[in-house]
């Protein structure tokens, strides 16, 4: 799974692919931390384990939610989320939910040089299934 980071006029859109849904919104989210800090640190006995759920009627509001839930968390517990891990569970029937399971590593912003993205937008939101696996492209509000 990778991903870039794109200039987006004042904003900074990150584009991912992955082999596999979950793979991407992983990326996506990894991106997410890359526009916000430059330089991750390793793992520390200070880092905050993360994990949360959350459902959305379709697979892009389910990705625009994972990374609104991502900025949440990153505000509430004053962390960046970094070693992002996600899995994607399609709804059973028509009627039910998509659902992402979501884990991250927590590092304090006392660890890192951290920059603010204020939030996620739909705005030319991307999220396509390929010949190779998963695309996704997001633009955050900085």
């Amino acid at each position: 799974m990778t991903f870039r980071l794109r200039d987006h006029t004042a904003d900074v859109a990150v584009e991912a692919e992955a082999a596999t849904l979950s793979g991407v919104f992983a990326a996506v989210a990894d991106g997410l931390t890359a526009a916000m800090c430059d330089d991750v640190p390793p793992p520390d006995e200070a880092d905050e384990p993360m994990s949360f759920t959350v459902e959305a009627e379709s697979r892009e509001a389910l990705l625009f939610d994972y990374l609104d839930q991502l900025i949440y968390e990153r505000d509430v517990r004053g962390v960046l989320p970094a070693d992002n891990e996600a899995v994607v569970s399609e709804p059973a029937d028509a009627t039910g939910e998509w659902r992402v399971e979501g884990r991250a590593r927590g590092v304090p912003f006392e660890r890192v040089d951290a920059r603010d993205v204020k939030a996620v937008t739909y705005s030319e939101m991307r999220l396509e299934a390929g010949d190779d696996g998963w695309e996704a492209y997001v633009v955050f509000d900085v």
